[in-house]
């Protein structure tokens, strides 16, 4: 593994397991859609705008020219598309 990436405000802050190869870490925090109260439109909007969230920061990811990157410039990088939310997309 050479990424893992948290999703969830609540782990945040958690300790992470030990992955194999000690792989580079960045926290993507979304609004967790599952803990939406309201209508079932207001679920199903929850669930789209984090599917939105994370879609925009997979593409921004696998964009990276890893190549051209050393390891503190990728972890910039990865943290960076962390904070990029829907109203900058």
């Amino acid at each position: 593994m050479d990424f893992v990436f948290t999703v969830c405000d609540n782990a945040a802050g958690e300790v992470c397991p030990v992955w194999p190869g000690q792989p580079m870490t960045a926290h993507w925090g979304v609004p967790d859609p599952a803990a939406v109260r309201g209508s079932d439109d207001d679920k199903r909007k929850a669930f789209t705008s984090a599917f939105r969230q994370l879609q925009r920061r997979i593409s921004l990811f696998v964009s990276l020219p890893m190549r051209q990157l050393d390891s503190a410039a990728i972890h910039r990088e990865i943290t960076g598309i962390g904070r990029i939310d829907d109203a900058s997309a």
